[in-house]
């Protein structure tokens, strides 16, 4: 039987409601028994769904994670904002009657698909001279960021039931759906908030590889959280990945410079200039990042004496 808390890699949590996702990545590295835990993206305590964990070596990874596109199932409550753009907060603002037809709903939701100046809510873990937007707000002394440039690639309306509207978005990473339930209210002209919110892909991780806590819990408990745990080298799914002979797992081992003709066909393997190396058995054993104008490559990350789940 395998230690789970001996292996590096990902775990992919459903988070659950009204649970911060450091508290919930907290209960991951607990029941792993794992030394390190880092996730790939923040989700708000109201938030569910994907929430990507990783331990040990893995947690060197995180940054390939980070600028992933995101898909989100959403439900906009027309007609009431509030001050942190979420069922969380405080009502600053209502609308008696609502006079929206679906078709101006549609519309508006429509317009949003592509490039937005989105302002980040004052509500937000975003750091201001080292501290989070948030403890700022709480403490009566809002900090407004300027607005900043997000990638919204679509939007679905899904269900309209007045006042409610649920919707699918896929987004790029870096965007608030809840100031954009609070940004499509305001394009009404009656304000909205986000009133459920549910993260269904995350770079390239789905729900349905999700594992609920308590469900991590039970596994672990039988000794089976080995078998729910993504390898290093198979999480990084969007990178190509180059097996090394000998001679270059040498080479890696010994942090020797590394030039292109090491790896034949480099450019043509990842047009996005960064690779994943990996040795017989396919475990990761590197990561290495070239540029087109230089034969030489960058050490990224290297793993040496790896304890790898078979």
């Amino acid at each position: 039987m395998m230690d789970a808390g001996k292996l590096s890699g990902v775990i992919v949590v459903d988070k659950p409601p009204n649970a911060s996702s450091a508290k919930v990545l907290a209960s991951v590295k607990r029941i792993l028994k794992a030394k390190k835990a880092g996730h790939t993206g923040t989700l708000d305590p109201l938030a569910t769904g994907v929430l990507v964990c990783c331990f040990n070596r893995a947690t060197k990874l995180a940054r390939f994670f980070l600028h992933g596109k995101k898909k989100y199932q959403a439900v906009l409550h027309l007609g009431i904002e509030t001050d942190t753009q979420d069922a969380a907060g405080d009502t600053i603002g209502s609308c008696s009657q609502l006079s929206v037809s679906e078709k101006e709903i549609r519309s508006a939701c429509k317009q949003f698909e592509g490039s937005y100046e989105q302002t980040p809510p004052v509500y937000s873990a975003l750091k201001h001279q080292g501290r989070p937007l948030y403890k700022y707000a709480r403490s009566g002394k809002a900090v407004h960021k300027p607005p900043r440039r997000v990638k919204i690639d679509s939007i679905r309306v899904v269900t309209i039931d007045l006042p409610l509207v649920g919707f699918e978005v896929v987004c790029a990473a870096g965007t608030y759906i809840r100031t954009l339930c609070a940004d499509i209210g305001s394009r009404l002209g009656c304000g909205g908030h986000l009133k459920e919110l549910r993260r269904l892909e995350s770079c390239g991780f789905r729900i349905d590889e999700a594992i609920g806590l308590s469900e991590l819990q039970q596994m672990a408990s039988e000794g089976k959280a080995a078998d729910l745990i993504i390898p290093m080298a198979e999480a990084l799914r969007n990178i190509p990945g180059y097996v090394a002979n000998k001679v270059l797992t040498e080479k890696i081992k010994h942090g020797r410079v590394l030039y292109k003709n090491d790896l034949p066909n480099v450019a043509a393997e990842s047009p996005s200039g960064i690779i994943k190396i990996l040795d017989a058995h396919k475990n990761l054993i590197a990561v290495l990042g070239y540029h087109l104008q230089s034969d030489r490559l960058k050490y990224h990350c290297v793993f040496k004496n790896e304890y790898v789940k078979m």
